[in-house]
């Protein structure tokens, strides 16, 4: 604290109270301001001079209207130990309830973690072949269209897509021979091929 400060409270008078004349408002007077005609001044001012005020204390206790709606404010805002405990109570019930519901959640799902990390490891392997065999095909469809047509072929030009629409559909035809071959071996039918049927 520096010297000012000291200064200023040591400085500092008592506030002095006139109560052999204290000074009562008129409340009739126009020049008198509406708060000190108000029930709360009336207040302050026998609290601050007592029965000197000339203000009778019963008049100070609220009415019954205000005493019921001060009950009701205190009711909602401070409620009673036994309800208060209770609320405790609840809050925490409910909380142990959500902790429990969410360790519960955790130890299912890391019962299930090494099932999930072998799916993830299956499919990433699976992603790999696929890639694999895709650079493979185009691997292969690039030597098939140099051999037939002599030179390096771009893959976005318009030969290389008819060629690879062309072998496609040749695939797609041995595919479904095979699947009819199969079918017929099942049933024991005798197997035609279908260049003979047409």
């Amino acid at each position: 604290m520096d010297f000012s400060c000291r200064q200023r409270l040591i400085t500092l008078k008592p506030l002095k109270l006139n109560i052999k004349e204290p000074y009562i408002p008129d409340k009739n007077s126009e020049k008198t301001p509406e708060w000190q005609k108000t029930a709360r001044y009336d207040s302050k001012l026998y609290g601050r001079y007592g029965s000197a005020s000339g203000i009778s204390p019963e008049s100070l206790w609220p009415s019954h209207k205000q005493l019921e709606s001060i009950i009701a404010e205190e009711n909602e805002w401070h409620p009673p130990l036994e309800e208060m405990l209770k609320n405790i109570e609840a809050r925490e019930k409910e909380e142990t309830e959500k902790r429990l519901a969410r360790e519960k959640l955790i130890a299912d799902n890391m019962a299930k973690m090494p099932k999930m990390i072998a799916d993830w490891r299956k499919e990433k392997h699976e992603k790999k072949r696929k890639l694999k065999e895709e650079k493979a095909r185009r691997a292969r469809l690039l030597a098939e269209a140099k051999e037939r047509f002599g030179h390096a072929v771009d893959p976005r030009s318009s030969k290389f897509l008819e060629m690879v629409a062309e072998i496609e559909k040749e695939e797609k035809k041995k595919k479904k021979l095979l699947k009819r071959r199969l079918r017929m071996e099942q049933v024991g039918a005798p197997v035609t091929p279908p260049s003979a049927a047409s």
